[in-house]
């Protein structure tokens, strides 16, 4: 039965928004009018014209949905089934992509292709997942393994910008307030020096200089600032400068091994995951490696999927071309030799990400003390650029 968006008018003259299932849109109508609505305006939802419409689904939404899809499928609901009541449990975006979903299933789609009409909140890794699922016949299981990729993939994100968050905070106060202080404080003190017309020291000299600049020409500022970004914007996506970026951001000191574990553990979880859904191993890697961000360890692992197309065993191609770390390797090659990928994999994803909650923790601690004593020493270069010259006026009036 199709779904159906409309707009209507209540009782009390207010606008009523939602969804409701119906044969035709004629059907559509004689409901609202049945829950004494006076329709505005009705039109059926299909996965593209929905996809177009509506925002993309969150996180924390795309894991709900997720995990109660599979406990409907699991209960032994025909998937059709599952989707109908799981439009009654949801609200918003979410039950009009249910509605949309069930609507395309009726049409004889299966569920990967019915998700395939909204890129934007189903990507190729949960389709790809999905699909082996289906043909394998174990959704259920693959839709909850895939709702806890989702919740780790999501907690990982929000630790790492927690981290950040302290750092940047701290840096941009500072930041605002040597601003303030060159901009306002410093041309009022160092006015009386000039005007007494004594030489004045390098350090204030070179205070005075940038008081001057920052003052005068910060209407250029904004100008700058929007031609920098759209120079980074319309570069960023370029191969050439993006190689560039990503081998600059690999050899800074601990970001660049951030980064690395960054990469490694999402690579890791996301095979973990394909792998236990039985997703075919060259393409489980193809997948995973598409969640990569660095271009340089994206281009190692498409090699590695090479070389393991050509027969090689995944842990020895993931030692030739790739920054994995042995201990990893090792549990890859252990899973190889026992025939147990899947759970080993899953398990040197954990390791991973415990080394990498480890690195960021290490990182952030170094990074807040280091942004204070920055702080600290262009506050004192200020203070001594101000006090030398008093310092000289009164040895000069001794």
């Amino acid at each position: 039965m199709p779904a159906y968006e409309f707009q209507a008018l209540d009782a009390d003259g207010r606008v009523r928004k939602g969804v409701l299932q119906a044969d035709t849109a004629r059907g559509a109508r004689v409901q609202l009018r049945e829950r004494a609505l006076a329709a505005l305006a009705v039109h059926e939802v299909d996965g593209a014209a929905a996809g177009r419409r509506q925002p993309r689904l969150g996180a924390s939404g795309r894991v709900l949905l997720t995990r109660q899809l599979a406990t409907l499928v699991g209960a032994g609901l025909p998937l059709d089934e599952a989707l109908a009541a799981l439009a009654d449990g949801v609200e918003g975006r979410a039950r009009v992509l249910a509605m949309a979903l069930r609507a395309r299933v009726r049409e004889g789609a299966t569920l990967a292709l019915a998700l395939g009409d909204f890129p934007g909140t189903f990507d190729a890794l949960y389709r790809g997942s999905v699909a082996a699922g289906e043909q394998s016949g174990h959704l259920a299981p693959v839709l909850l393994r895939l709702a806890q990729h989702l919740e780790s993939r999501e907690a990982l994100r929000r630790r790492l910008l927690g981290a950040l968050a302290y750092p940047a905070l701290l840096l941009l106060v500072a930041l605002l307030v040597v601003a303030g202080l060159l901009l306002y404080v410093v041309p009022e003190v160092t006015a009386v020096f000039l005007r007494s017309g004594q030489a004045l020291p390098l350090p204030t000299r070179l205070l005075l200089g940038a008081s001057r600049v920052l003052g005068t020409q910060a209407y250029w500022a904004g100008p700058l600032l929007l031609l920098g970004v759209a120079a980074v914007a319309g570069g960023w996506r370029r191969p050439g400068f993006r190689r560039w970026r990503d081998a600059r951001l690999l050899a800074l000191p601990w970001l660049g091994r951030l980064l690395i574990a960054i990469d490694c553990a999402r690579f890791a979880r996301t095979l973990a995951m394909l792998a236990a859904s039985a997703v075919p191993l060259l393409q489980a890697l193809r997948l995973a490696t598409d969640t990569v961000g660095n271009s340089l360890i994206r281009a190692s692992l498409e090699r590695v999927a090479v070389q393991v197309r050509a027969g090689a065993p995944l842990a020895q191609a993931l030692s030739r071309d790739t920054r994995f770390p042995p201990v990893a390797l090792r549990m890859i090659a252990s899973g190889e030799r026992v025939g147990r990928v899947d759970s080993m994999l899953d398990e040197a994803a954990a390791q991973l990400e415990r080394e990498l909650d480890l690195t960021a923790s290490v990182a952030m601690a170094t990074l807040g003390p280091a942004v204070i004593l920055l702080v600290g020493a262009l506050v004192l270069f200020i203070v001594l650029a101000i006090l030398l010259p008093v310092f000289e006026m009164n040895q000069l009036v001794a």
